[in-house]
């Protein structure tokens, strides 16, 4: 699955890598969860191109009564994103990148279960495939997100039998493509990242908490004892 990640990346690199015109200055992100507000790119209709937009990740399908619903989805799985009620409407045309420098997975259970941090072997920044979703009633309008799932690859396995799909660069057009419905084509774009491509270490239990935040989270694990 993919419950927290990060974002440290300048506004100025994001928007060379995904093709934006301007980004304004964000704050770093180093543990970003569920619930919370996060950043995405999705396309605008042509010739206004690809922008930056503000979601709470958490999908919440436009059908649903209780929006509470949002904090049970926050991750779709590839294998049934197509067709599961909650998700295909989005999947087929409300398509998004999630941009993302590390992710998070834990080894163990309770109090003891230790964190890794999970990012590319050249450290870049990259982006999940994602899709988002208006909620309203009333006056009261929401846009939230998800993030989509796939089988780990063998670096991951040991901590998660799920990883989150990463988009590859020369993809993102064709993933935030509204006009693009062909399921077979979207299902080449969803698949498990390289394990040779990734690195893990260990970090500081910290961020076990989603309350906490900054580069503590990141720390080697014997550089803050918690408990």
């Amino acid at each position: 699955m993919c419950g927290r990640f990060t974002i440290r990346t300048l506004a100025s690199d994001i928007a060379r890598q995904f093709g934006l015109l301007t980004v304004d200055e964000l704050r770093p992100r180093y543990n970003v969860a569920p619930t919370q507000s996060v950043f995405a790119i999705r396309q605008r209709e042509a010739p206004a191109g690809r922008e930056l937009v503000e979601f709470r990740w958490g999908l919440v399908p436009s059908w649903a009564d209780d929006p509470s619903i949002g904090s049970k989805m926050i991750n779709a799985r590839s294998e049934t994103v197509a067709t599961k009620p909650a998700y295909r409407e989005a999947y087929r045309q409300r398509r998004c990148l999630i941009p993302a420098d590390g992710f998070y997975e834990w080894d163990g259970y309770g109090r003891n279960k230790q964190p890794f941090f999970i990012y590319l072997r050249n450290e870049t920044p990259f982006a999940f495939a994602g899709l988002w979703e208006t909620w309203s009633r009333g006056s009261l309008r929401m846009d939230t997100c998800t993030i989509i799932t796939i089988a780990a690859n063998e670096l991951l396995r040991p901590l998660h039998e799920r990883m989150p799909v990463i988009v590859d660069p020369a993809d993102y057009d064709a993933w935030l493509d509204p006009r693009e419905h062909d399921h077979e084509r979207l299902a080449r774009l969803m698949q498990t990242y390289p394990d040779g491509e990734m690195r893990t270490r260990p970090v500081s239990r910290w961020v076990n908490s989603a309350t906490h935040e900054g580069p503590e989270c990141l720390a080697p694990p014997e550089s803050r004892l918690l408990f």
